[in-house]
């Protein structure tokens, strides 16, 4: 099986699929403002989805003449439309479509990173990413520590993830986890449009590679006021969503919205919940984990990638070493099942009421 041919009929399903889950719409759900120095992002905002937050990322990228975007379809504007309008605004040698190669395209990345440029590169669906992990891991991320800082590899490669209703084994896998234990890379995965655009600006500029994840089943779910000016966000920055006093829940990417559900549903319950979204997973905010953690006693640790080690044994293990003595029950983690991605993909993920669960039994322990 290979990749889905038709923008088109993906996006629409797409759309109609995010439906089936929990609302995914930050301008819908009641979050703490942002920090004082990221206020910035939605300031004079204009409504925006996480697909166009993306377009105008890209498009503030391309304002730099050493910046090309390069991928499958991307010329055509993508496949979930998220280059569209860019090559007509830049032309065919600042925006060009790959041959059907991830090693290539990465490969050539690396090539035009060693030359000066500074290339975003797009993989059009995480799950076949893998045959670019020789660029990535063995070439990319070493690049700095092999010249002893030297030279730099300023990539961003971004590749729309997880799960979105149907994709199954090939079109809905969450593969951060194998990249996040590689030493040289940066892994980003934004929840909201505003963090998609600033993340992604961040990104472009930072001077080593950076990995960034684009949850799919956001791109036409996800709404919220934007600025459209240029502004970038911090790497190895987390978030407070939701304050709480019970129990911490730390999670990034879409899971985030599942996690909003079931604090609400233990709200009912007399249980306050504190939800941290990572945003960026490497570099990841230790300190503001550990606070909260410390705070609330108690810790949730939910990803979509299956559970058997996955990226949340990390933080799990960090949390344990860190707050040891603070903990009132020892830390969970609800995460996919421990199988590939099935086409009924509502079972198998982490959803709202597995997360409800475990709450509840970790405020019981």
């Amino acid at each position: 099986m290979r990749k889905l041919s038709s923008p088109a009929i993906y996006s629409i399903g797409a759309n109609v699929l995010s439906k089936r889950f929990v609302e995914m719409n930050p301008s819908q759900l009641k979050f703490n403002p942002p920090p004082k120095d990221e206020k910035h992002a939605t300031l004079n905002g204009v409504k925006t989805n996480y697909y166009q937050a993306i377009n105008g990322a890209l498009d503030h990228a391309l304002g730099d003449s050493k910046t090309v975007l390069l991928g499958e379809d991307v010329a055509f504007g993508g496949v979930f439309r998220c280059s569209v309008g860019l090559l007509e605004k830049y032309g065919p040698k600042r925006v060009f479509n790959s041959p059907l190669s991830e090693q290539g395209i990465v490969g050539f990345s690396i090539g035009m990173a060693a030359m000066g440029w500074r290339p975003i590169a797009e993989v059009q669906f995480a799950d076949y990413i893998f045959p670019a992990f020789d660029q990535l891991v063995n070439e990319a991320a070493k690049y700095r520590f092999r010249s002893g800082g030297v030279y730099y590899c300023p990539i961003v490669i971004r590749a729309p993830c997880s799960a979105v209703g149907h994709g199954g084994a090939y079109h809905s896998q969450s593969v951060e986890g194998f990249f996040t234990h590689c030493a040289g890379l940066k892994v980003v995965m934004p929840s909201t449009p505003s963090e998609a655009k600033g993340l992604l600006l961040r990104c472009w500029k930072d001077n080593d590679p950076c990995l960034f994840f684009e949850p799919k089943i956001l791109y036409r779910s996800a709404f919220e006021d934007v600025n459209p000016d240029y502004y970038d966000l911090p790497l190895g920055k987390g978030r407070v969503l939701l304050e709480g006093k019970d129990v911490t829940i730390i999670t990034y990417g879409s899971q985030v919205y599942r996690a909003v559900h079931a604090a609400k549903m233990a709200q009912e319950e007399g249980i306050s919940v504190e939800l941290i979204d990572l945003r960026s997973l490497i570099p990841w905010d230790r300190d503001l984990v550990v606070a909260s953690v410390k705070k609330t006693r108690r810790a949730i640790v939910t990803h979509e990638a299956q559970l058997t080690s996955g990226y949340g044994a990390e933080l799990v293990s960090c949390i344990a070493e860190d707050c040891f003595l603070s903990l009132e029950a020892p830390p969970k983690r609800v995460c996919g099942l421990d199988t590939p991605v099935p086409l009924h993909e509502r079972l198998y993920l982490p959803n709202e009421f597995k997360l409800y669960d475990a709450i509840k039994e970790i405020v019981k322990f």
